[in-house]
């Protein structure tokens, strides 16, 4: 089969590889298509690493995918040859203490699709995955949308972190994809009002679009504060920028909480100390979801979030790095490539 890999710093190929086989009862074979790029796939293609997570060419990325069932294991009875499914690209142990606790995506020994020295990505023709990470959809959702479960998750998680934030007013900083996952959940839950910021235009279009009170550009800092004087509840942190994080200090209350969603191609983050100590501040961060794909395919399923419209430009397998160059250089509007097989 082919696979979309990543062969250098800004170099990717379709390879032969050879074809994946059931080998466990519960292994479900996935003829995959179609596959969100993600910023931190770009993140890979572009500098090799994400902080320790170091890229060993050649590397097949891709975590947001879903495709049709096309053989599964003698254990499987969750989902069979046709079934059209959404994957969840953790994979977890079930047996460490984090697991135990309820916590399996923080297990001490996770596999994540895509991610250097865990698991190969799911830009193949091909892939085999645990009967747990298969999720059918519903006939109204198209693969596409399937696709778009994986990041949508994520904001449902991020959404369910914070304090509940029915009848609050919420700022979210970056309107690419989770920032937008971000906005649709917690309209859903209820939010009064939710301000957005990006640096491309057409993202804070697309922000405004899909439900924004406010969208403007990162640099506003004292026009959200003049239309909110005493400041935010919540502010979720999108788009892992410094600046960003610096902005957020200024514009949450006292006693408000500071969600930090996006993954920085640094190291460390720092903080305004003074302010944050005198606002008395919580500081929460997010890794990724937990337990939280059907309530995402749930949201998708009723038609009304308008999560689709993230989808911005379409591009064939051959095409993938043509897509991936578009991502990481912020081109042309784009919020959502997706790759179809």
């Amino acid at each position: 089969m082919k696979s979309a890999q990543l062969t250098g710093i800004r170099q990717i190929r379709l390879q032969e590889v050879p074809d994946p086989v059931l080998r466990e009862e519960n292994d479900v074979l996935i003829r995959m298509a179609a596959i969100g790029v993600c910023g931190s796939d770009v993140h890979y293609y572009a500098n090799g690493k994400i902080g320790s997570q170091v890229v060993n060419y050649p590397f097949t990325a891709g975590h947001e995918g879903a495709g049709v069932v096309e053989a599964v294991g003698a254990g499987v009875d969750r989902v069979k040859p046709g079934d059209r499914i959404t994957v969840e690209p953790a994979m977890s142990c079930h047996e460490c203490d984090q697991c135990l606790a309820g916590r399996p995506h923080t297990c001490r020994s996770l596999r994540f699709l895509g991610c250097p020295k865990q698991a190969e990505g799911c830009l193949s023709e091909y892939m085999v995955m645990p009967e747990e990470c298969c999720f059918p959809i519903p006939e109204s959702l198209s693969l596409e949308e399937a696709a778009l479960v994986e990041p949508l998750a994520i904001g449902v998680y991020a959404v369910q972190q914070s304090d509940p934030v029915a009848g609050k007013r919420i700022a979210i900083l970056g309107s690419g994809p989770i920032g937008l996952s971000v906005l649709i959940a917690a309209r859903t839950e209820g939010a009064e009002a939710v301000f957005m910021t990006d640096k491309i235009e057409a993202r804070q279009k697309k922000a405004a679009e899909l439900g924004a009170d406010w969208s403007g550009n990162e640099n506003q800092t004292e026009a959200m504060l003049a239309a909110e004087p005493s400041g935010f509840d919540v502010v979720f942190e999108c788009c892992g920028d410094q600046a960003a994080i610096d902005q957020a200090v200024e514009l949450i209350k006292p006693g408000g909480i500071l969600m930090v969603v996006g993954i920085p191609q640094f190291e460390r983050w720092s903080f305004a100390v003074d302010t944050a100590r005198h606002k008395e501040l919580t500081l929460r961060n997010v890794r990724r979801q937990n337990g939280c794909v059907e309530s995402a395919i749930e949201l998708l399923a009723r038609g009304q979030s308008g999560a689709e419209a993230m989808i911005t430009h379409r591009f064939g397998f051959a095409e993938t790095a043509e897509a991936f160059e578009l991502v990481d250089g912020y081109r042309d509007g784009v919020v959502k490539a997706m790759i179809q097989l």
